[in-house]
């Protein structure tokens, strides 16, 4: 029961980071999964990916849609094309590698998102336009495979590249690139990355998985309410805060 509290907990603050930024929870279970958990990096990589199967997000997108958001077809296909392959190749690298490299790893993933998010140019209030811009399928790949790659080699899910990658540097806007992202986490591109973990012991109990998510799906119905009784630049003021905080945490766990 413990271990199912726990997890509820968890996934709880990971949902809810998910749901309010937009992103999938990968980036925010890793850091509650060594936080609340106390789980190993390589562990705690596994039950995020594995936690990241279900469909958790399908209340946050039902708030995004009934706020407008929409997801190109073109762009889910294309980016989820991406993400299986670089999933794929980063679980397999994240093998080989120690857990300090993997910490250190995401230390250096997150300064640079979050300097990617600081110096986005910003749109100007008459650019938030609700069609959605032209993109070319090599764009949108190179987000996907990038995306799949942090996903598989730091258990991450993602969708914060894939956020960071479409409004910092395609220039989508805001909440449509939240949309977006977590229409792409319905899909189950983590399945063959969180079999390569599941393969190498590295996951944990079922009832702290079952605890998970749970709590992710209650935390992002939570998150999704509020981001969307919030303005862009809020938001985005959100998104540095939390990518920052993450990067804090990430490099004294790697320090200590």
């Amino acid at each position: 029961m413990l271990g199912l509290f726990a997890g509820i907990a968890t996934g709880l603050a990971g949902g809810f980071t998910s749901g309010l930024l937009g992103v999938s929870p990968g980036g925010g279970l890793v850091i509650f999964s060594v936080l609340l958990l106390g789980a190993e990096q390589h562990a705690a990589q596994g039950i995020s990916l594995v936690a990241q199967i279900p469909p958790s997000s399908l209340a946050a997108i039902k708030r995004y849609w009934e706020n407008g958001g929409r997801s190109p077809m073109r762009w889910l296909v294309v980016l989820a094309i991406g993400f299986v392959a670089g999933g794929v190749i980063g679980a397999y690298a994240a093998s080989f590698a120690s857990a300090r490299v993997l910490q250190w790893t995401y230390v250096v993933y997150l300064v640079i998102l979050d300097a990617m998010l600081i110096l986005r140019r910003e749109r100007k209030e008459t650019d938030e336009v609700t069609t959605s811009p032209d993109l070319h399928w090599a764009a949108l790949l190179i987000v996907g495979l990038i995306a799949g790659l942090s996903s598989g080699f730091m258990g991450i899910g993602g969708g914060l590249a894939t956020v960071v990658g479409l409004s910092a540097v395609l220039r989508v806007p805001q909440h449509q690139a939240q949309m977006v992202s977590l229409v792409l986490s319905l899909i189950p591109t983590t399945i063959p990355s969180a079999w390569v973990y599941w393969q190498q012991g590295w996951s944990s109990p079922w009832p702290v998985l079952a605890g998970v998510i749970i709590g992710l799906i209650v935390g992002n119905d939570i998150g999704a309410r509020l981001a969307n009784r919030v303005d862009r630049r809020t938001l985005h003021a959100m998104m540095v805060f939390f990518v920052s905080a993450m990067a804090l945490y990430m490099a004294f766990k790697a320090l200590s």
